[in-house]
């Protein structure tokens, strides 16, 4: 009988271990924060080439205040969805020069040279492979007659 009783105890035990595990996974997520403003992207720059499309994203709390000299850690979008091959992320650093007349965006994971694009906006080379002649629109606009 002792043995059944303490069968019923371990049962017990292990009862309130899982209630109270659940208990406190629940309590997280109800206290759990939004992400910071810092994680809201907004695209800064778009580039067009050849079957595929460039787009840069800064956190929306630079957006219309990077002043020259600055660098922001962001994210290059190389859109291939033309050839079948996706719409990878990658973090970059983006930098103003200081006169603000050229962006600079470095793919620092991927070992590329950065990428200098005017401001006003032009034609540049990001990846050798997929993403060269892009036309660039102007940095932090979004210009309604790009692409036209």
């Amino acid at each position: 009988m002792r043995c059944t009783i303490g069968v019923i105890d371990g049962y017990a035990f292990v009862w309130r271990g899982l209630v109270a595990a659940i208990s406190i996974c629940a309590a997280t997520a109800a206290t759990a924060k939004p992400p910071g403003a810092d994680a809201v992207m907004i695209r800064m720059i778009a580039c067009e080439g050849e079957d595929v499309r460039m787009e840069v994203y800064l956190p929306l709390s630079v957006d219309r205040h990077m002043r020259g000299g600055q660098s922001v850690i962001g994210y290059y979008a190389l859109d291939l969805t033309a050839v079948n091959k996706g719409k990878p992320l990658e973090p970059v650093r983006v930098t103003l020069s200081t006169d603000e007349k050229i962006v600079t965006v470095d793919q620092y994971l991927r070992g590329l040279p950065p990428t200098r694009i005017p401001v006003a906006g032009g034609t540049v080379d990001f990846d050798q492979r997929f993403a060269t002649h892009a036309k660039c629109g102007p940095f932090q606009s979004q210009d309604p007659n790009f692409g036209n």
